[in-house]
């Protein structure tokens, strides 16, 4: 037991960290060209194991179309908008927003999937937006001054809050290995054309260490660690593994001091423990479901 949450909380750091390695990368390369790199290696990592394990079936067109649509919203334009919010916005801010995504996908359940919306869902939304609030103000109550890169922030909590409905809806008939190789597929060529498209100059870092962050941070984000999760949790408490998956804005907070030499502010922590706590509560009923849905990312 004791190993396992020692590997879940590994974990929780590796993705909390992802905030500011995707702020560092993205001074290196250009938004759009970053995410069909990172998109390409992530590819050749899930060809090579689905090879490996041999799980990759067929899927008929109807799943097929709904499948590309995931990979264009939940993968492309979801780690797209990502990179682009990175650069101007700050990475803990980012985590704290990306945090509320289990909220909204509460409230799309409820709207998509006929799920019940209840009291506590309700009560825990409004302490969580309580906390956004003090982020975004910077505690300054009197004025909201809303990044442009916080705007995108938000698009990339949509984005993946629509992955895990449409996601839960698919893997109900096919298994999280083809829905999450074809949607990568998917979103790899899309982003190919964009690339040359949308950034405007184009530009990539011909330094070993940039390189070695993004394969590094592609391979084992997105694919070693979610296979280290999916493997452990299968040991404990899923609601206490989720409790753990809320630390990831805590960790980009001490992994921004250590990396972007960037202080911890009190107004920070305050709407940390608004924003966590809300999550908290408003998904204590549904955190089964929502990790079951994000483990097949």
């Amino acid at each position: 037991m004791l190993r396992a949450y020692t590997w879940l909380t590994f974990c929780v750091v590796v993705w909390g960290s992802n905030f500011v390695f995707g702020k560092l990368l993205v001074q290196a390369f250009s938004p759009t060209l970053l995410t069909t790199l990172r998109l390409l290696f992530i590819v050749l990592f899930l060809v090579g194991l689905s090879s490996y394990k041999k799980h990759v079936k067929r899927v008929n067109k109807a799943d097929l179309l709904t499948i590309v649509s995931l990979g264009i919203i939940g993968v492309f334009i979801n780690q797209w908008s990502f990179f682009v919010g990175l650069q101007t916005a700050d990475p803990t801010t980012s985590a704290l927003i990306l945090a509320t995504t289990p909220i909204l996908t509460s409230f799309l359940a409820a709207v998509f999937l006929k799920e019940k919306l209840t009291l506590r869902m309700l009560t825990g939304s409004f302490v969580a937006i309580i906390g956004i609030y003090f982020v975004v103000t910077k505690g300054s109550l009197s004025s909201v001054h809303m990044d442009k890169g916080l705007i995108w922030i938000v698009i990339t909590m949509i984005t993946f809050a629509i992955m895990i409905i449409i996601t839960r809806v698919l893997s109900q008939r096919i298994d999280p290995m083809t829905i999450t190789l074809y949607s990568n597929i998917t979103g790899f060529i899309v982003s190919i054309p964009f690339a040359f498209l949308l950034d405007t100059p184009l530009r990539i870092s011909f330094e070993m260490s940039d390189w070695a962050l993004l394969i590094s941070t592609a391979v084992v984000v997105h694919g070693i660690v979610t296979l280290i999760w999916n493997h452990n949790i299968r040991h404990v408490d899923a609601s206490k593994a989720s409790i753990l998956s809320n630390l990831e804005p805590f960790v980009a907070m001490v992994m921004g001091l250590i990396l972007l030499y960037k202080p911890i502010t009190g107004v920070e922590l305050l709407g940390a423990l608004f924003i966590v706590g809300g999550v908290v509560l408003s998904t204590y009923q549904r955190k089964k479901q929502y990790k079951q849905a994000i483990s097949s990312k």
